[in-house]
């Protein structure tokens, strides 16, 4: 839809990146934004940058931080001998949000997705066998999402892992095959995570 003001379709085409948004959204949310004080936009505006020069990964498990540690490996109340295999530090805050797991995570950045130019090295794969290599885990969940790439890159992990003493999981099929972490309820993901089978 044309507004006949240039500026305003430059914003809905910004929105519109944002994984979700469509055209009637993003044009929602632009006029949201129309109708903020002026100091409420700065502000937006300036959390947005610092967003962006301020958070970075953690250099050692791959999840979000501000600086180079993220709160997750700088808590020694964590267990350090169970370490949780996720896709997206998005689906790292699903999993804290059960409240219930209180190892260590890491962040593989993508799974394996040959379709898509997706291989082993463009993954931090090479980073967790270094963790896995210092004998300190003991269990390894993998809690790729359930699907066909979830699972090729669970499987991997697995024969890559072998040759450690070190036992690995999965989240139980209570999630339904195809989904996504951040769209299945607490509960669901507790009872997997209680549930866990040995891959």
């Amino acid at each position: 839809m044309n507004h006949g003001i240039p500026l305003l379709q430059v914003l809905i085409d910004h929105l519109k990146k944002l994984p979700g948004i469509g055209e009637k959204s993003a044009r929602r949310l632009a006029f949201s934004i129309l109708d903020m004080e002026e100091e409420e936009i700065r502000d937006f505006a300036e959390t947005l940058l610092q967003v962006k020069e301020k958070i970075g990964y953690c250099k050692r498990c791959g999840n979000l931080a501000e600086g180079e540690i993220c709160r997750i490996c700088a808590d020694p109340t964590r267990n350090g001998s169970i370490l949780c295999v996720v896709e997206r530090p998005s689906d790292l805050y699903i999993l804290e949000v059960s409240g219930k797991y209180r190892g260590r995570y890491h962040v593989l950045h993508g799974i394996l997705s040959p379709l898509d130019g997706v291989g082993p090295g463009d993954l931090k794969l090479e980073q967790l066998e270094e963790r896995i290599s210092d004998g300190e885990i003991e269990e390894v969940i993998v809690a790729t999402n359930p699907s066909v790439e979830g699972d090729t890159t669970m499987l991997y992990i697995a024969k890559m892992l072998k040759k450690y003493d070190v036992k690995i999981t999965r989240p139980a099929r209570g999630l339904p095959f195809g989904s996504s972490l951040e769209f299945v309820d607490t509960g669901t993901i507790t009872k997997a995570l209680e549930g866990r089978e040995t891959i």
